[in-house]
């Protein structure tokens, strides 16, 4: 999606009450899942929107400056998710020091009047503001004052013994187990980018830092970034670089692809 940015918490969208979860949902995998679930049922119950606040950058990326961590899906990918997942406003959140030196009762008030949360979904490990202050118990007790319900979701989605994390997810990649990769999301991985030339063995070039796989040869599923499904299969090559090739039969005719990790070839 271009020209899409993240915005200041000053510049949110008008949506008025709303039950809100937030979080980075890179790549929105079934843990996230139960999260959106949680906010999607809680709006419909009180008559409210459901909002996903989305940040971008990573924290990690401003909590400790040097760091880039591999996204699972560029922004509009995950934003896109969140809506086909019944999210009634999904909203690209800037995380800066700025926003990150406020307390949670400062990040929840300043959200109003666009934003006025009247439930707030939480997991157990979520935190936010300040020191990460924000915690559930402490939301709980700010909510009886401020106006608003926290709504936990206690249970931790888990596949064999550990919690499915974006970072598992990304752990997995590494290993070129695409497979354990789509189990985790509960869709294929997904890459995007741009093709270098019109051959039939363009390289893919990228405009975020994505999750790539271990070196080696995966079928993929190539379609329309828009598309919902894919359209033809095509073969990505990984070098030991990091370097993306995107090997088909007869070229391909458009500049920008999206893709669909299927299985190693």
């Amino acid at each position: 999606m271009s020209g899409l940015r993240a915005m200041a918490i000053h510049e949110l969208p008008e949506v008025g009450e709303a039950a809100v979860c937030m979080g980075v949902f890179d790549g929105v995998h079934r843990g996230h899942l139960a999260l959106v679930e949680a906010t999607v049922q809680a709006a419909r119950q009180r008559g409210l929107k459901a909002v996903a606040l989305v940040f971008d950058p990573h924290p990690d990326e401003v909590v400790r400056p040097g760091t880039l961590v591999a996204r699972l899906a560029p922004l509009h990918e995950n934003l896109r998710r969140l809506t086909e997942a019944s999210i009634d406003v999904a909203v690209p959140l800037r995380f800066d020091n700025n926003l990150r030196a406020l307390t949670p009762e400062e990040f929840l008030l300043a959200m109003a009047p666009q934003i006025r949360v009247r439930a707030l979904v939480m997991s157990p490990e979520s935190a936010f503001g300040r020191d990460r202050a924000g915690t559930p118990e402490a939301m709980e007790a700010f909510g009886r004052s401020a106006g608003f319900d926290v709504v936990r979701v206690d249970r931790l989605v888990t596949d064999g013994q550990a919690p499915i994390s974006s970072g598992r997810i990304r752990g997995a990649l590494t290993d070129g187990a695409v497979d354990e990769a789509a189990r985790l999301l509960g869709h294929p991985a997904y890459l995007e980018g741009a093709l270098s030339s019109s051959g039939a063995s363009p390289s893919l070039r990228f405009a975020y830092h994505p999750a790539l796989p271990a070196p080696g040869a995966y079928r993929a599923r190539i379609r329309d970034r828009q598309a919902p499904v894919g359209t033809h299969d095509g073969l990505l090559w990984i070098d030991p670089e990091g370097n993306v090739e995107l090997r088909r039969d007869a070229p391909i005719a458009t500049e920008r692809v999206a893709l669909d990790l299927l299985s190693r070839a």
